[in-house]
């Protein structure tokens, strides 16, 4: 099958190329503008406007990225007649669930960032496609949560990360099988297996990378930020286990990024 990811220089985009899809990113299709859809048997929207503290002051052009471009491409999908899997967020939610959200509880983003994915969804849904929601993405070459906490791990003695923020980090090679692996139309949650803090993420990544720093639990109120971020964002992802996608555990797919880090030093 003729996979073809837009995002393509991104994290996911790059785990989606290494199984054999055909990136392309921004200088060769801006989906916030006219284009041509290249031929292909499937389109994998991974583009996105991804910076959640720069976009309270740039809305418009997130709004022109994950809402605007969505829809743009969808559109072309639909009249192509090709199916097309969009990516989207846990941000989508207010952080207030006790306990994980399904794909049919009510949204209500918190953040510029999360409204523009929120619309996305919506443009897409609408034209028949698929969204599949995903948190705390990492994978090898960064840029990501994993990658800034061994730079300021090897920099620094002592930490200090939020603990009070509760989600599922997400392997993108994990998820690039599981959107190759989805048949199903529809709104669906993939994340890796195992909720956690970004406190309890760090000190993980610490101890993987075998460095002595210590990492000293926070509130969100002692680091506050431009975009709110939900304090509680894990994601059920029943629906897709029961098609046969079973996402394995986040430390596995740490493992390798960590381990790909270290030899790149």
């Amino acid at each position: 099958m003729n996979v073809l990811v837009v995002g393509g220089r991104g994290q996911l985009g790059r785990s989606l190329a290494a199984r054999g899809a055909v990136p392309v990113d921004v200088d060769e299709l801006d989906i916030t503008k006219p284009f041509e859809l290249p031929a292909c048997d499937l389109v994998i929207n991974a583009a996105a406007y991804t910076a959640v503290d720069k976009a309270e002051s740039e809305r418009d052009r997130a709004f022109a990225i994950n809402r605007d471009g969505a829809a743009n491409l969808a559109r072309a999908c639909t009249a192509r007649g090709i199916p097309m899997i969009h990516v989207s967020t846990d941000y989508v939610f207010d952080g207030t669930a006790t306990r994980p959200y399904r794909e049919d509880d009510p949204t209500a983003p918190q953040s510029v960032y999360g409204e523009s994915k929120l619309a996305g969804e919506r443009a897409v849904l609408d034209a028949g496609h698929t969204v599949v929601r995903t948190s705390w993405l990492f994978a090898e070459g960064g840029p990501s949560f994993v990658h800034t906490m061994l730079r300021l791990g090897r920099e620094r003695p002592v930490l200090r990360v939020v603990a009070d923020q509760h989600g599922c980090p997400t392997y993108a090679g994990d998820l690039a099988d599981a959107l190759l692996a989805l048949k199903a139309s529809g709104l669906y949650h993939y994340c890796n297996d195992g909720a956690t803090t970004w406190h309890a993420f760090a000190t993980e990544i610490m101890a993987a990378a075998h460095l002595p720093t210590r990492v000293d639990a926070i509130t969100t109120a002692e680091y506050p930020t431009p975009a709110r971020r939900p304090a509680y964002s894990v994601l059920d992802t029943s629906k897709i286990r029961a098609l046969g996608i079973r996402p394995p555990s986040w430390r596995i797919g740490l493992a390798r990024v960590v381990e790909d880090a270290l030899s790149r030093r």
